[in-house]
């Protein structure tokens, strides 16, 4: 659901309530947020690509400059042979999936149960309607 649509006569910031505590903020275009229709109370879906997220083991907030900055907690790993993927739990019912390599998530050594964040810049958020 949308909670704030700020922003000037090209860019607008949408942040999304996705969870129970849970927001996300997307920067778009003021043009998709009118042919999107979106507006504060509405529902949309935010869409990432699952190279795009970031991980940091923990739950500490962490300064960086990546807008969203989301803790969950991993229910799933799978590894190949280059690449992992790694898959948190935001809220009830809320996942985020991330791939990294192989490598990166043998270093990071995640598993099941723990607590990990997911750093995601705002640009890199898609937003959509049904």
């Amino acid at each position: 659901v949308v909670e704030t649509i700020e922003g000037d006569a090209v860019n607008a910031e949408v942040t999304l309530r996705i969870g129970e505590g849970v927001t996300i903020t997307a920067v778009i275009t003021r043009a998709s947020v009118e042919s999107l229709g979106l507006a504060v109370g509405l529902p949309a879906i935010a869409l990432i690509k699952s190279s795009f997220v970031i991980l940091a083991p923990g739950e500490t907030p962490l300064r960086t400059s990546a807008r969203n900055g989301l803790v969950g907690t991993v229910i799933s790993r799978t590894d190949g042979g280059v690449s992992s993927e790694v898959v948190l739990e935001l809220s009830e019912g809320k996942t985020l999936a991330a791939t990294l390599t192989r490598d990166s998530a043998d270093a990071l050594d995640l598993k099941v149960g723990d607590r990990a964040q997911a750093l995601i810049k705002a640009p890199h958020v898609i937003l959509a309607v049904e």
